[in-house]
């Protein structure tokens, strides 16, 4: 137990005959450590990519809301009457005719 224990701090594994197995398995787990890091980075950058567009769709949403009930408030009849008193324009007081065309045949 002592004596693999000192092997493993001397790193006799890495330099005995049969050292070529070990540094292929080294290697390999050296490899895949990379991609697994990569591949986390890559979702950890996808998540804060959905989140910051996910923030954007909520404050144009709102703002789209804001524009609507803004253009209601335009348009009211009221509202039209009296931008348009200062211009000397009102409303009418005689209802509007309707005009019938009779084609002849």
């Amino acid at each position: 137990m002592k004596k693999g224990f000192y092997n493993i701090l001397k790193a006799n594994f890495l330099i005995s005959e049969d050292a070529v197995k070990n540094w292929r398995f080294i290697v390999y787990c050296t490899v895949l450590a990379i991609i697994m890091i990569a591949s986390s980075h890559n979702a950890e950058k996808k998540v804060h990519q959905i989140a910051r567009l996910s923030t954007e769709v909520k404050e144009l949403r709102s703002e789209h809301i804001e524009r609507r009930s803004d253009l209601m408030k335009i348009k009211m009849e009221s509202t039209i009457t009296e931008s348009m008193s200062g211009k000397g324009i009102g409303p009418s007081d005689t209802p509007p005719n309707k005009i019938r065309v009779i084609i002849k045949e």
